[in-house]
């Protein structure tokens, strides 16, 4: 027998939790439903770069993971492939780090953690279980209730792949994040382990058919590859996991609200990872959604598609300026054509050049 709640959320991820204790934190009874039981991989290699206001916002809901699962990003190193760089480093007033580095099993659990002590939130097996004037859909990009709410969903492939791993550094990564663009690829080097740590983590944007190359490769051949890109900028480097991978692709739902649903996180748009924004995105769909329930009229119910609009709204902006972004940035360096090499070198020099343009970057990049 199905039993009453304030919101029903679909999805017990990391964006689905995080709503969860914030709706919590407004005395709204929410149920959490969990997906089907699944075998987690014997290691995630996965790892998440969160920006300033999301740390904020998981250090108030006091679900911070602490110690060695966390590496603050001192300062950013990117390479194009006609001799362009670009350095960054925190801007003023943002001392802390560029970013934090967070391993996604550690932050699952703190999450977890918090919410033992959130005893507004009820997890229940099935959607079935929960009626609520409001339903969000946090269920990832594998989304099975899009659909059902009728939200529709365009799906454009990028023919590539991300390719994952860890490897051990010879020497301390010293909270330095590193990226290589060229040649359609986009390598990115970041570090885990604290900030006195040596481990860094591995994702790799390629095509599809160099993605199954580099996942039959040998440690020593995969490691090989990586040292064609990056030449001696890290030194020595050992695999030190498994290597996965999985498609890439730009996706949005056609619509993210209606009467008594929203979409949130990635079961509402998903975008390349090259900027590390995806989860970012998804937490700030999550606060902004909360607070537009706690601050709704109080004659409207949850569910109300007027109120659920305004988060539409809002989210949807920041989104589309990410996803001009990363698609301008996919597009540039997608081409291998010397003059386009040229053009890229050209821009990113312009950019190390100009203070204002480097800082407005740097703040975006930060959050």
């Amino acid at each position: 027998m199905s039993k009453n709640f304030d919101v029903c959320i679909r999805g017990d991820g990391i964006v689905g939790r995080t709503l969860a204790l914030l709706l919590a934190r407004e005395r709204l009874r929410v149920a959490l439903v969990s997906g089907p039981a699944h075998q987690p991989p014997s290691e995630d290699v996965r790892a998440y770069a969160i920006n300033a206001p999301s740390r904020a916002l998981l250090t108030q809901l006091r679900a911070w993971p602490e110690g060695a699962a966390v590496t603050p990003v001192s300062q950013m190193n990117v390479w194009g492939d006609s001799g362009g760089r670009l350095d960054f480093t925190p801007p003023a007033g943002h001392e802390a780090g560029l970013a934090w580095i967070v391993d996604v099993p550690a932050l699952e659990q703190s999450l977890a953690q918090a919410l033992r002590f959130a005893p507004e939130v009820e997890r229940v097996s099935s959607p079935d279980d929960a009626k609520a004037a409001l339903t969000v859909v946090c269920e990832g990009r594998q989304s099975s209730s899009r659909s059902e709410f009728g939200a529709g969903w365009t799906v454009k492939p990028y023919d590539q792949k991300a390719v994952a791993a860890r490897l051990q550094a010879e020497h301390p990564h010293g909270g330095v994040a590193r990226q290589w663009f060229g040649q359609g690829e986009v390598l990115a080097l970041l570090p885990l382990g604290g900030a006195e740590g040596s481990s860094l983590a591995l994702v790799w944007s390629v095509p599809v058919a160099r993605a199954e190359v580099l996942q039959k490769m040998s440690p020593a051949e995969l490691t090989a590859a990586l040292y064609q890109v990056c030449g001696d900028e890290v030194g020595p480097l050992t695999l030190i996991s498994p290597v996965a991978s999985w498609p890439l692709n730009l996706s949005s739902a056609g619509r993210w609200v209606g009467p008594g649903w929203a979409l949130a996180g990635d079961a509402a748009h998903t975008v390349h990872p090259m900027a590390g924004q995806g989860l970012n995105l998804g937490l700030a769909d999550a606060s902004t959604l909360a607070g537009v329930l706690q601050q709704r009229e109080y004659w409207r119910n949850l569910g109300d598609e007027k109120l659920l609009r305004r988060y539409e709204r809002a989210r949807k902006a920041d989104v589309l300026a990410m996803t001009t972004v990363t698609e301008g940035l996919h597009g540039l360096f997608a081409h291998s054509d010397s003059r386009w090499q040229a053009l890229r070198n050209w821009g990113m020099q312009g950019v190390a050049r100009s203070g204002p343009l480097k800082a407005w970057l740097t703040r975006q990049a930060t959050g």
